[in-house]
């Protein structure tokens, strides 16, 4: 791929719904640590979408209410959070005067707002679309390959297979000519020569499809020459049904998403650019999102769903800079009896925020390595 095609795929439809699910994941994070704030009576002095120079501006309850000239996320400005200019401690009020339990609260609303939404998004897709069922001791053809032992036989595109020489097809399923999970390896399981059937369901239907089967022809393997994975049907669940899978979920996302940045974290600390660690940067999160509007709306509101969870997920993360990291100090002072002082904080959260600009360099690194 060239630059042309690169700014090609990274324009349109794809680079303004990113922007729009991006921008409002965001606002939505800060607004949470902003209501939580507030929830206690701590003033919060700012609150800006976006960054850099402000555009507009509106004092409203004590807040002054920006939009910024970078529409890259956004950020609220907390009393009593951090020092004033020129002072070295924070001012003894607002966030600092509160317990422990009061700091972390605020601190936690943000990924949590996020992972809520999330949960929302996912109910809204399994309510629209409805929950699929995967029975692994079927499989539909979606492919016959032409000239193939299957086309021979009659085999047909659509066809649901039952059973395999009489008996139920096998639970693990491999595709033919191919070697990932999810699907069934036909040659597998014609190991023998001589004659086999298959019984398949054809609209409403069964019938019984015979045929001839050489499992070796001039000293190489053959391949039955269909693709088929497994049968799957959509059914209509109530809100309640639909809110208990969105939470299934997201529960079975919690592993999938740490090893995700485990193995991000592993590539970059081998400067590893070519192993993909299945997180994406802003590049690949617009090609994503690209993809994802093309395939219509359901599809958007799952990704948003993905976002969403990613970006709570990673924010927890006990990193200093990030909310996870300030959590993880403030437990620190309370097992030692005192909290950090603000120039211990101050450099402890500065060398994670370095960390995560940096890690953010490699993924986009890593995201232009996958185009070009």
């Amino acid at each position: 791929m060239n630059l042309q095609e690169l700014v090609g795929a990274l324009s349109g439809a794809g680079l303004l719904w990113a922007a729009l699910i991006i921008g409002a994941v965001m606002i939505l994070h800060e607004f949470a640590h902003y209501w939580a704030a507030r929830a206690q009576g701590v003033q919060v002095t700012a609150f800006s979408i976006g960054w850099g120079p402000v555009l507009l501006r509106r004092t409203w309850r004590g807040t002054d209410w920006r939009v910024s000239l970078l529409p890259i996320g956004a950020y609220v400005q907390i009393d009593g959070m951090a020092p004033d200019p020129g002072e070295d401690e924070p001012p003894q009020r607002g966030y600092t005067l509160l317990p422990a339990w009061g700091k972390i609260a605020i601190l936690l609303a943000g990924p949590l707002a996020n992972l809520l939404l999330a949960l929302l998004l996912l109910t809204a897709v399994n309510t629209g679309q409805g929950l699929t069922d995967v029975r692994t001791d079927r499989a539909v053809v979606g492919q016959v390959i032409a000239g193939s032992a299957a086309e021979r036989a009659g085999v047909r595109t659509g066809d649901v297979i039952v059973r395999l020489d009489g008996q139920p097809l096998p639970n693990s399923y491999r595709v033919d000519n191919e070697d990932r999970p999810g699907y069934l390896k036909v040659r597998d399981t014609l190991s023998s020569d001589g004659r086999h059937t298959l019984t398949v369901r054809r609209g409403a239907a069964e019938r019984t499809i015979a045929f001839q089967w050489v499992a070796f022809r001039d000293g190489a393997r053959q391949t039955f020459g269909i693709r088929y994975g497994p049968q799957q049907t959509t059914r209509a669940v109530t809100l309640p049904q639909a809110f208990t899978e969105a939470g299934r979920t997201v529960i079975s996302a919690v592993p999938a998403v740490l090893d995700a940045f485990a193995r991000l974290f592993r590539s970059f600390f081998t400067l590893d650019l070519a192993t993909d660690g299945g997180v994406v940067g802003p590049v690949g999160t617009v090609q994503v999102v690209g993809e994802a509007a093309r395939l219509g709306p359901w599809v958007l509101v799952g990704i948003a769903a993905a976002i969403n969870l990613s970006v709570g997920f990673f924010n927890l993360l006990p990193i200093p800079g990030l909310d996870g990291g300030r959590i993880l100090l403030i437990l620190v002072g309370v097992l030692r009896g005192r909290p950090l002082s603000a120039r211990q904080e101050g450099g402890i959260t500065l060398a994670g925020f370095a960390f995560v600009m940096l890690l953010t360099v490699f993924v986009v690194l890593r995201d232009l390595t996958r185009f070009f």
